[in-house]
């Protein structure tokens, strides 16, 4: 391998939000940069059709992009079922570490930048050792990013008084962020092992060549003029990266169901790869679909309760089971109008066809863009994590949808409320408004990313610096 060419390693954390945009991001450099790019896929315990599609490198990336699966962690002994997502993700990281080291000591050709992300921070310390350029890829907009450098700044009183008293939280470049908007860590103590192993990885973020974020300029001006006034690490918008539209053998039956219905008159239901709703809410929403006398493409999963990311690392294809948990006589109801599919699918497809007149969403950020890069209006339903914060953006900063009136956590949202958003979307003026500030969306997110666009710059800049590098160290000075 020559070395004159850069090497770019990435380290994608377990859950498809994760591995989604980092094998994007790879993508991109090796067909836009022509770099060469090995991404580390952490390992989890659940394999599934999604995913061994997605760690396929594609053809036309030749030798340029290398996907190495790391070796499973076991995780079991660190609690059982009611050990949260995170932390489960934070400790097969961790372990992940050892075996990352040992792929990158043997390679011929080193990397000259390791990429991680938010959970991949304790792997910076390896890029120290070999002498490579230390980035990290926010899969997620500038506001996130805003919030999370500021956390070890905002003073605890200002905290508590968001906590206890509700009281609108104030970060440089974002709109008051109001209580029920916010991150979960902003509730926990101080002590907590888990705020200060967040603390840590912001502060080591903070000392890196660069953050990445899967944003752009036109889409968060603000924000990222603030970030940029901190000069606290360089940021880069680099967004929208979004999976590209594929033929593939999964999910043709929908694609056939879509090809009959007229155009814009689909609702396509959605919660992301990770997202369960309770059984009630299972059914409200069902009832909800059947008497808004709309089109429908709904994605289930088996209801869980207590648990609004109750698959997000157990991840599969399933089967028909959720059927059970709907209201007696729906699937017949509605078979004339709606298309039930279980568990998975292929939804940048799907998102793409012009029968589709609006996405009803945990609003993850990486369905947000493939919403918001198909023209595609949407329904807010945010689930957990930084969703509420994206729902809040969406509706109040972009005009980009509308949302599902909030409710307590042990409520569900009712039938009438469902019904009433797929209406307004579909139907009524509110959502042609909305269409309409899509489409301009859509286009000024593919300018960013043509030939002199914001984003392209940014990257080009990243790119250049790791070139830079690269001769600096062939130099030897």
């Amino acid at each position: 391998m020559e070395t004159t060419k850069s090497h770019i390693a990435l380290l994608a954390s377990p859950g498809m939000g994760h591995l989604i945009p980092v094998l994007e991001l790879a993508k991109h450099l090796v067909s836009h940069q022509s770099f060469k790019v090995t991404v580390f896929v952490v390992a989890t315990d659940h394999a599934s059709l999604a995913n061994t599609h997605l760690l396929q490198s594609p053809a036309d990336s030749g030798d340029l992009l290398d996907i190495v699966l790391l070796p499973f962690i076991d995780v079991s002994d660190i609690g059982g079922p009611s050990v949260s997502f995170i932390a489960t993700i934070v400790t097969t990281v961790l372990r992940s570490m050892p075996f990352l080291r040992s792929e990158i000591s043997k390679m011929e050709f080193r990397p000259t930048a390791l990429v991680v992300d938010l959970f991949g921070t304790d792997a910076l310390e390896i890029a120290d050792e070999y002498n490579m350029l230390k980035f990290v890829f926010i899969a997620s907009n500038a506001w996130f990013l805003a919030v999370m450098l500021c956390t070890p700044e905002i003073d605890r009183k200002e905290i508590d008084e968001h906590v206890k008293n509700r009281k609108p939280l104030h970060i440089p470049g974002c709109k008051p962020i109001k209580f029920e908007h916010n991150l979960d860590v902003f509730f926990m103590d101080t002590y907590d092992p888990f705020y200060q192993g967040y603390v840590e990885a912001i502060n080591k973020m903070s000392l890196t060549d660069g953050i990445l974020v899967n944003t752009w300029d036109e889409l968060e001006p603000t924000t990222l003029k603030a970030l940029r006034e901190t000069k606290k690490v360089p940021i880069y918008p680099i967004g929208p990266l979004v999976r590209p539209i594929e033929k593939s053998v999964f999910g043709n039956e929908i694609l056939a169901w879509l090809n009959k219905q007229p155009k814009q008159s689909v609702i396509y239901v959605s919660f992301g790869s990770g997202g369960t709703l309770s059984a009630q809410q299972v059914k409200e929403l069902a009832w909800g679909l059947e008497l808004s006398q709309q089109r429908f493409v709904w994605v289930l999963r088996p209801p869980t309760e207590n648990d609004a990311a109750g698959t997000f690392l157990a991840l599969g294809n399933g089967s028909d089971a959720t059927l059970d948990y709907l209201p007696d006589g729906f699937p017949a109801r509605t078979q004339d109008r709606g298309l039930l599919v279980p568990m998975w699918a292929p939804q940048v497809e799907v998102l793409s066809h012009p029968s589709i007149g609006g996405f009803l969403t945990h609003c993850g950020w990486n369905s947000t863009m493939e919403s918001i890069v198909n023209g595609v209006p949407m329904i807010a339903w945010p689930l957990y994590a930084e969703q509420k914060m994206n729902a809040s953006m969406l509706m109040e900063d972009i005009g980009a949808s509308i949302r599902v009136m909030a409710v307590e956590s042990d409520a569900a949202v009712g039938r009438e409320e469902i019904r009433s958003v797929v209406r307004k979307i579909l139907v009524d003026r509110q959502g042609r408004n909305i269409r309409s500030r899509i489409k301009e969306l859509k286009d000024n997110a593919a300018n960013a990313l043509a030939k002199g666009g914001s984003s392209y710059n940014s990257m080009s800049q990243v790119a250049n610096i790791c070139i830079q590098h690269l001769k600096t160290k062939a130099s030897g000075s």
